[in-house]
């Protein structure tokens, strides 16, 4: 009797316990517990320390109020341009209203997914590969506003959609590959033209610039070289007007220049007349008279004996530069005429200085006219 009143205890401490578990419930945050009450809908479950009915009231589903992320497995596409392109999405959502997601809806996750797949095919369908590419933004807005619009019924917030990737044909890759690399290509090719043609303009506007400084540092050259020969010219004139030469200076500074004249470049044969110291004598003659002219007297402080003496130094010097010359001319005529030839020329004669100076006591015959 005593085993029995024990199993009796034992059994009915077990219920109580049993009832107990039952009755409590225990809800986690941002979590939802639908209860029903002998299959009905009774309330929801906030989270924190509940008390249920036992045996009477039992839990259908608690619903996570977090958001969710879903990635779906890529999905076959057709664009409008008949290529079939795989497409990778992504779907954040949340559940607002667990109720609904319970029961208006068997399975809201795979719905969402469904829904996703009609929708992306459908909006997909109406754009070619080209501009399916490059509207990922214009595809996203545009499946996040049809999934909101169906899941609100269901209790179920699609807060963003994603396109993860679009993946074309290995063909359509490679040909657009292609396609990129000459794009690249050719804008290579334009920049470097772009670049060799600001180079040429660059060169030609410094070759520009050069050549006009260069000019311009001519043309100052050129003036400074001109205003200092003006200035030369206009010193040496100053100086002999100041310093009043004589006419036998005059006569020494041309014998000077004859030497010169003889051994220019240009003179192939010089020939001396005999009658050069008559052309000396009238040009000392002809210097004397504008000297005469021109109020030439000699200044008293120049020493007219050493002028004398240098000017017919000078004079001998032309007269046998004049002689060497004549003589050179005479055997070439000679090479040339051979002995049935004219004859040469005669030997100038000696021209002594008082002649090459234009003294007038000089007879022409080499010997000064004695009294």
């Amino acid at each position: 009797m005593d085993a029995v009143i024990g199993v009796l205890i034992f059994v009915i401490a077990l219920f109580a316990v049993i009832t107990l578990i039952r009755s409590v419930r225990i809800v986690p945050q941002q979590r939802m517990d639908v209860v029903e009450r002998l299959g009905k809908y009774k309330r929801t479950l906030a989270p924190g320390l509940n008390l249920l009915v036992p045996f009477v009231d039992a839990v259908r589903t608690k619903v996570d109020m977090r958001e969710q992320v879903v990635s779906f497995p890529p999905q076959p596409v057709i664009t409008s341009d008949n290529l079939v392109v795989s497409i990778d999405t992504v779907l954040y959502f949340k559940v607002v209203d667990p109720v609904r997601a319970t029961y208006e809806i068997s399975n809201f996750l795979q719905a969402i997914e469904q829904l996703t797949v009609t929708t992306l095919r459908n909006v997909i369908g109406s754009l070619d590969l080209e501009r399916a590419l490059t509207s990922r933004e214009e595809i996203n807005r545009h499946l996040s506003s049809v999934l909101d619009e169906t899941t609100g019924r269901w209790g179920i917030k699609v807060t963003r959609v994603e396109i993860k990737a679009i993946e074309p044909p290995a063909s359509i890759r490679d040909s657009m590959e292609k396609q990129m690399r000459a794009e690249r290509e050719r804008r290579a090719t334009i920049l470097n033209a772009e670049g060799h043609k600001q180079a040429a303009i660059l060169t030609a506007e410094g070759e520009k610039q050069s050549a006009v400084l260069r000019a311009d540092g001519d043309r100052q050259s050129r003036i400074l070289q001109a205003e200092g020969q003006a200035k030369a010219i206009r010193t040496v004139f100053d100086a002999i007007h100041t310093a009043n030469p004589s006419q036998k200076v005059l006569a020494y500074q041309y014998l000077q220049a004859l030497p010169q004249i003889a051994n220019g470049t240009a003179n192939k044969v010089w020939i001396v007349p005999t009658e050069l110291t008559k052309a000396l004598e009238g040009l000392g003659g002809a210097l004397g008279g504008l000297a005469n002219m021109a109020g030439d007297v000699p200044s008293e402080s120049v020493d007219t004996g050493a002028v004398e003496r240098e000017a017919a130094a000078a004079a001998q010097a032309a007269a046998d530069e004049a002689a060497a010359v004549n003589a050179q001319v005479r055997a070439a005529e000679a090479q040339v005429s051979g002995d049935n030839g004219p004859k040469g020329l005669p030997a100038p004669e000696t021209i002594p200085p008082s002649a090459a100076l234009g003294a007038a006591d000089y007879n022409g015959a080499g010997e000064p006219e004695r009294a």
